[in-house]
Order: structure tokens, then C-alpha cells, then sequence
């Protein structure tokens, strides 16, 4: 364990940075619970929401509203992993919680590693799972924050499913009147506090739970907080010195003996500071996942996302079953500012991942899996459950006026030149030590195989195996060229092989 832990450590100070003392803004995310719900040997934070990892869609939302802000990722289970995800990034630091002890207790770990470094300012504090929150809603906390003066503010949300499956932290709010009657006043509506589900639980069927407020006790059943709908997002804003100074003072005095970030209402509240709440501009944007459905759900608010981006500029046949990367849908969306139109048809089952650079007059038929840096030129059709690929520092560049049919597996560093025609049953690999060219107006058929091979413009190729090979173009005496047919090399290992 302490060969472990002096490992994470290592590997957190190698990625941090320094912190950027001109910004006074920074984002604590909390990233160190493994998530027992979820079921799977893989920490929570990495699960993937449209083919990202939860705790890179929360640090990016982050980085992405408010530029040069300093973010703060807590680490524990599976610590080297989540910074890993990460990676080195400028005004970025690892904190890592050993012991996971409470969202409190995550924060003051996080405190600690900036305490000579961040003087004063904002400090946003946001779940590692959130992963569809986005900029609009940072900059709308950012907003609020400012605009009210708060000392404190908490994002919440409102629970819209049966209530009986709702086991968020409840938002307590001070009444029209305390428990003797007498009006609030303008303290009506003002957050007392947020109590946690299992302490709920823990409440006593026949005592209300009682708190004071401004001189003021409140009262509620524990039916009336089990049936709160308004629910704590996890999501919140500090000023930075007084949550300094209070932070010492969480205690673990609840149902799960642990140090609850949530308990800082009642302290701020205590201290005069103000505390104020705000609702998303959309409900789903404060999701977070306790096991798989949930996470399903997520996927599918991502992908709706998608399609309403691109729904009115390219076509898509199955709105509910294909996937676009979402750099690449930014860029489709920029191309389609350009006011040409792009005709790209994206059929069911598509997969088009990172660093595809698409074109116009496209399509992509039922199934195919395009990803890596695969390049389109214009003009061209792809048959179902073709698979093109790359891997890093690779380019597999396919130009104007090209049919790749059903099922061909084309993979690697490769050229295909114009009006080339790959028909089904065909295979194609290139390295780095042995890129693939393909010259113009090529036909390939057959079942095919060729790898690292250089093929001159016009050639016909079918049912043969080309491995390093120079395909020349002949011209034959009636002036055609010459077909390569029923190529193949010679074989080995016959002496293991013999009749039945």
C-alpha cells in the first residue's frame, strides 16, 4: 500500500502545474470516490458519457467557461488512472484524498495543496460524474455568484421521477412561518441547509426534525423531507477565504461518519454569510450516476444533444443508434456557417470517431466504423460495416470520387487516389515502415488482401495477395492495361500441413 501510494504521489506531482496567480478563480472536482453502485472494476470518473470520461467532461466544462482558470482534480481509487485521463495540463493540480473520508474532507485536501499559491477569489466546487454539465451553466453560477453578492451558492435541481427513488440530498428551505406560526418575513424561501438521504432515514417517524434559523426554529416531518423534490446537485460556489476559514470546522457527526461539504450552509449560515441557490437552464445538466441505467440515460440526453445540433444540417437516419465525436460535430456545424451544403448521410449503426476530417457529398452506409485520422475527400460512398482506422500518427487519406463496398477492413497509413473503387471481401493495411499507396481510377476486388504495397493509377486488381509489392501499370498491345489476377505469395510452412 505505501509502494502504492508513493506512486500516486509521484505520478500527481509530475502532472500538476503551477498555479496561475493572476486568475482568482479556481475548480475543485472531486474525483476520488470509485463508485461500489456502479459495479465495475474501472473508477466511476471514467465511465464514459458520448465516448469521454465523466471527470474530463466536468474538467473541460470548466476550462472550456472560464479561460485560465485553475482546477484542482481529487484523486483517490484508482488515482494514477483519473490523472492519466487528465493528463498534464497548464494551471492544473492533483490533490490526492488516500483515505475517501467525505466530499468535506475531499475539499480540504484540496485546499491544502493550493493554500500558498490562491489568495483570494471564487472557488467552484463540482462532482466528478456530472458529466453533462457545460459551459452555459459555469458561466450562469459565475453570473449569479457575482451579481448577488453570495458568500455561498448551491446548484440544485428538481427530482422528476418517483419520488420513492430519489436518494440525492434534500435542499431545506426556511417556511412562510416558523413552528410557532409566526411569518418569516423576508427570510422565506432561504436555504437553511441540505440533509443528506440516508440521514433522513435515520429520523426519527414520530419527531420532526427542527432547526434554528435567524432566532427562528423551523420544523419538518421526515415524510415532508423524503418528498422534497428540490434536490442538492453537488455543485457549488465559495468565496474562497471564508470557505478557508470554515472548512476546518465540518464535523463527521451524521449517518455515514463522514465530513459532508453540504454541512458549510449551516456553518455560513451561522456566521451571517449569505447563501443563495440557483436551477440549471436545463434539468439534465446536474445528473450524476450511482450505477448503469442512470449512466444510460446520460448517454442518450448526449446524443439527443448531438442530433439537435445536426439534425436540419446533415442527414441521420437513425437519430437513437450512430455516434459523432463531438470535435467533429463542432466542425460540421462550422462548415455548415460556410453556407455551402455539405450532403452528408450518416446511416444507422455509424460510428465516426476523433480526428476524422469529413467533406462533402458523403455517405456512410448502415454500420461503418470510421476512426483516427482518416481523411474524405469529395464525392464519396462507404458500404455497410466497412471498418476504417488509424492509429497515432498514422493517416489514411481517401480522395475525390471513391466506392469502398460492404465489409472491407482498411486500416493504417494509406492512400487512395480518385475514383478508386474497393469492392467487398477486401482487407488493406499500411505501417509506418510500409505505408499503402493507391494510385487513381484503381479497381480492387475479390478477396483481396494488400499491405504496404505501391499500386500505379489505372490498375485492376482481383483475388490476390500484394504484400510490399510495386503493382505496375502495363499497357498491353491492344492497349489496355494489364489485369493483376489470382496473385499469391509463396506459402510456408507446407511441411506442417498434410492430407486427411
Amino acid at each position: 500500500m505505501e509502494k502504492n501510494n508513493g506512486l500516486v504521489l509521484k505520478t500527481a506531482e509530475e502532472l500538476s502545474s503551477n498555479i496561475n496567480k493572476n486568475i482568482n478563480e479556481i475548480a475543485i472536482i472531486l474525483a476520488a470516490g470509485h463508485g461500489k453502485r456502479i459495479k465495475s472494476h474501472r473508477s466511476k470518473m471514467l465511465h464514459k458519457i458520448w465516448e469521454i470520461p465523466t471527470v474530463e467532461r466536468v474538467y473541460n466544462a470548466c476550462a472550456n467557461a472560464i479561460d485560465g482558470i485553475n482546477i484542482v482534480v481529487v484523486v483517490g481509487i484508482k488515482a494514477i488512472d483519473v490523472m492519466s485521463v487528465i493528463g498534464k495540463r497548464n494551471s492544473t493540480v492533483f490533490a490526492y484524498q488516500e483515505l475517501q473520508n467525505g466530499t468535506g474532507h475531499a475539499v480540504q485536501v484540496a485546499l491544502n495543496m493550493i493554500e500558498n499559491d490562491f489568495n483570494d477569489g471564487i472557488v467552484y466546487v463540482l462532482p466528478g460524474d456530472m458529466g453533462l454539465i457545460d459551459e452555459e451553466t459555469i458561466l450562469s453560477i459565475k453570473k449569479e455568484f457575482n451579481e448577488v453578492g453570495s458568500d455561498m451558492l448551491v446548484l440544485t435541481g428538481i427530482y422528476e421521477g418517483d419520488i420513492r427513488n430519489n436518494s440525492y440530498g434534500r435542499i431545506i428551505r426556511v417556511k412562510d412561518s416558523d413552528e410557532l406560526g409566526k411569518s418569516s418575513g423576508a427570510d422565506a424561501g432561504k436555504v437553511i441547509g441540505i440533509l443528506e438521504h440516508k440521514d433522513i432515514q435515520a429520523l426519527s417517524d414520530e419527531n420532526p426534525y427542527r432547526v434554528l434559523f435567524n432566532n427562528k426554529v423551523y420544523s419538518y416531518s421526515k415524510k415532508e423531507l423524503l418528498e422534497n423534490r428540490e434536490f442538492n446537485s453537488g455543485v457549488y460556489a465559495f468565496k474562497y477565504n471564508k470557505l478557508k476559514n470554515l472548512i476546518g470546522s465540518l464535523s463527521s457527526d451524521n449517518a455515514q461518519n463522514e465530513i459532508y461539504i453540504t454541512d458549510l450552509i449551516y456553518l455560513f449560515n451561522k456566521n451571517k454569510y449569505s447563501v443563495t441557490a440557483i436551477n440549471p437552464h436545463s434539468p439534465y445538466v446536474v445528473m450524476g450516476f450511482n450505477n448503469k441505467s442512470v449512466l444510460k440515460e446520460m448517454e442518450d440526453v448526449a446524443r439527443r444533444k448531438v442530433y439537435e445540433r445536426l439534425k436540419d444540417i446533415i442527414e441521420i437516419d437513425d437519430p437513437e443508434d450512430f455516434f459523432i465525436h463531438e470535435d467533429i460535430v463542432d466542425e460540421i456545424v462550422d462548415q455548415d456557417k460556410k453556407g455551402v451544403p455539405l450532403d452528408i448521410r450518416i446511416g444507422k449503426g455509424v460510428y465516426i470517431g476523433k480526428g476524422v476530417s469529413l467533406n462533402y457529398n458523403l455517405e456512410f452506409k448502415k454500420n461503418v466504423f470510421v476512426d483516427g485520422n482518416v481523411h474524405f475527400g469529395k464525392n464519396v460512398v462507404i458500404w455497410q460495416n466497412v471498418h476504417l482506422s488509424t492509429i497515432e500518427n498514422q493517416t489514411l487519406k481517401i480522395g475525390n470520387n471513391v466506392e469502398i463496398l460492404w465489409g472491407d477492413i482498411i486500416k493504417g497509413n494509406i492512400e487512395i487516389g480518385d475514383n478508386t473503387r474497393i469492392e467487398s471481401s477486401v482487407n488493406m493495411t499500411g505501417s509506418d515502415d510500409f505505408p499503402l499507396r493507391i494510385g487513381k481510377n484503381v479497381l480492387i476486388k475479390g478477396t483481396s488482401y494488400l499491405f504496404g504495397s505501391i499500386v500505379e493509377d489505372d490498375v485492376y486488381i482481383e483475388h490476390s495477395v500484394l504484400i510490399k509489392k510495386r503493382v505496375e501499370r502495363l499497357i498491353k498491345k491492344d492497349g489496355k492495361v494489364l489485369p493483376i489476377r489470382f496473385y499469391l505469395p509463396m506459402p510456408e510452412g507446407i511441411d506442417a500441413i498434410e492430407n486427411l
